[in-house]
């Protein structure tokens, strides 16, 4: 069998798995936000937090706890790492310096788990499961919570209410990601990845030197790094990693996890809202655009171009030669369109086009699907955007799910997707024209300013995935892509809110002959072009300076 036709196949039986899991998963998410109910466990936790569940939250409360939880955990994350060198179960470590410690406490409360350490020779058993792991619960559960705020401002009318913060959070966490992270981690176990507490074993002789490596919760870690759409991996080589990734199954079975919610958040929204069809049509548009990326990168690195390649069977440099060529694609493609970041491949090393097509899945905002919670309320404020650009050509009031767009609303979208492109653009631009930044690049050229463009790509987009070639474990790096990742994390949702409150507080229009139909393949297409158009006249010029350029000098 050829690698083209094994990768084909493996396309076919992860969109059949993830088909499979659409509708029951989709519909159990819409009545575990919709329940009123709440579980004795979950009553213990609002009475340690001292929150009451069943009080409703106007969008500035719900904003309060987001914001409040999130630096709280910034914080505590940021000091069990100042004192790890005291804890039990430190393997030795010290603790970590001031600023890799605020970069990587910000990184994982952002739901970017971005990393400028080696994970096996700088954190502790305490740390990756008391701190690291419960990030990854809680932050994903965060960008759920923000999600549901937004489809309760389409699906209320005539209030300002969105829900409870405190309870969304609790829920998702408790009912949602913790019953699929206990069934995922021994799924990976079963297929070898390890889980245990062990200490540091030599485990023999590496060019010269003592070759050793450390244990831990790894299986555990890696189920909700991927579930959660985190990325941080145990281990430096991230999923590339045998003792995270073990075989070609365990690579599918990731990518599975990576999909799993965010697309079936489409049905939770469809579902929610009242019309399944809208949720048809949001997961239309996901699928389109992550098909294509991922045929596009399948193509780009299988294409022969000289003897090495063609001995190699495409572009095998930097890959797993377990996952081979497809297994990596499918991978990269899935995990800088979600928030991620996790990799099982350095994608310094992909072709000119190829890295260029794994920035450009960040740029477009990760939304196809995107990270869980992230993705689908990402979608959503460029759907607006397209139903305004609709209304402009047809010359009416636009509306989406009976909710008129007016000047407000628009300007609430508009200020969401400049968030992300200031911060890229601008760090990007201030650290190549400071000299010292630059040094941290071991490429010159087109392929050095690709690798500073994708560090400051997937921070602000909160995907956390690392170019690799770039020294980011500097002052300067730790510091301002730290400020990039909580700016890009939190100030969107800062939008996403105030949108919600203002969608919930309208009465409901009703849909006459002129209304557009956002429940059509027309629309859809529409929303595809917005999405690509929005993201190619804001990022080109920047790609044609990186990958573009390097891609058509090979």
């Amino acid at each position: 069998m050829s690698p083209q036709i094994a990768g084909l196949l493996q396309l076919i039986a992860l969109i059949a798995a993830l088909a499979l899991a659409y509708r029951p998963l989709g519909d159990y998410m819409a009545k575990v936000y919709s329940s009123e109910k709440h579980y004795k466990p979950e009553k213990w936790i609002y009475k340690v937090i001292g929150a009451n569940p069943a009080a409703e939250m106007r969008w500035p409360a719900y904003l309060r706890g987001v914001l409040a939880f999130s630096a709280v955990s910034v914080l505590f994350l940021y000091l069990m790492q100042r004192v790890q060198g005291s804890l039990p179960g430190s393997l030795g470590f010290s603790s970590i310096d001031p600023d890799q410690a605020f970069n990587t406490a910000a990184s994982f409360v952002a739901n970017t788990n971005w990393q400028s350490y080696y994970g096996e020779q700088a954190m502790g058993h305490v740390v990756q499961t008391g701190g690291l792991a419960v990030q990854n619960f809680l932050s994903a559960a965060v960008g759920m919570a923000v999600a549901v705020a937004l489809v309760r401002g389409f699906a209320r009318s005539r209030t300002g209410d969105l829900g409870n913060f405190w309870a969304d959070l609790v829920r998702g966490t408790v009912r949602i990601l913790i019953p699929i992270s206990v069934i995922g981690a021994i799924v990976l176990v079963a297929c070898g990845a390890i889980q245990n507490f062990s200490g540091i074993h030599q485990v023999g002789q590496f060019m010269g030197g003592t070759q050793e490596w450390n244990g831990g919760a790894v299986a555990s870690q890696e189920a909700i790094k991927e579930l959660g759409t985190n990325g941080g991996g145990y281990f430096n080589a991230n999923s590339a990693h045998p003792f995270e990734n073990p075989n070609p199954l365990s690579n599918l079975f990731e990518i599975f996890l990576i999909l799993l919610i965010p697309f079936a958040l489409t049905r939770t929204f469809g579902r929610m809202v009242g019309s399944l069809r809208q949720g048809y049509a949001i997961l239309g548009t996901m699928a389109v655009i992550w098909i294509g990326f991922t045929a596009l990168m399948m193509w780009t690195e299988f294409a022969h171009r000289g003897p090495a390649f063609e001995i190699a069977g495409g572009a095998m440099e930097g890959k797993e030669t377990r996952f081979g060529i497809a297994g990596s694609s499918i991978f990269a493609v899935a995990t800088t369109l979600t928030s991620t970041g996790a990799v099982n491949s350095f994608h310094s090393s992909y072709t000119g086009f190829g890295g260029g097509i794994t920035m450009l899945g960040m740029q477009l905002g990760e939304i196809a699907p995107g990270g869980v919670g992230s993705g689908l309320y990402g979608m959503l404020i460029m759907a607006i955007i397209a139903v305004f650009i609709a209304g402009l050509m047809v010359g009416r009031t636009p509306e989406y799910l009976g909710k008129k767009i007016g000047t407000r609303q628009i300007k609430l979208a508009a200020s969401y997707i400049l968030v992300t492109p200031a911060l890229v653009l601008g760090f990007t631009a201030v650290a190549m024209a400071l000299p010292t930044p630059g040094d941290s690049m071991t490429n010159s050229g087109a392929h050095g300013f690709s690798e500073i463009l994708y560090a400051y790509t997937s921070g602000a987009n909160n995907n956390g995935s690392a170019f690799a070639g770039l020294n980011a474990d500097t002052q300067w790096f730790n510091t301002t892509i730290g400020i990039a990742m909580l700016l890009g994390r939190f100030l969107p949702m800062v939008f996403v809110l105030a949108l919600a409150g203002s969608l919930a507080e309208q009465k409901p229009v009703p849909e006459t002959a002129g209304t557009l139909r956002t429940d059509k393949p027309l629309y859809a297409g529409l929303l595809v072009g917005t999405i690509l158009i929005i993201t190619g006249l804001t990022y080109f010029p920047a790609l044609a300076l990186g990958p573009l350029a390097e891609g058509l000098a090979s």
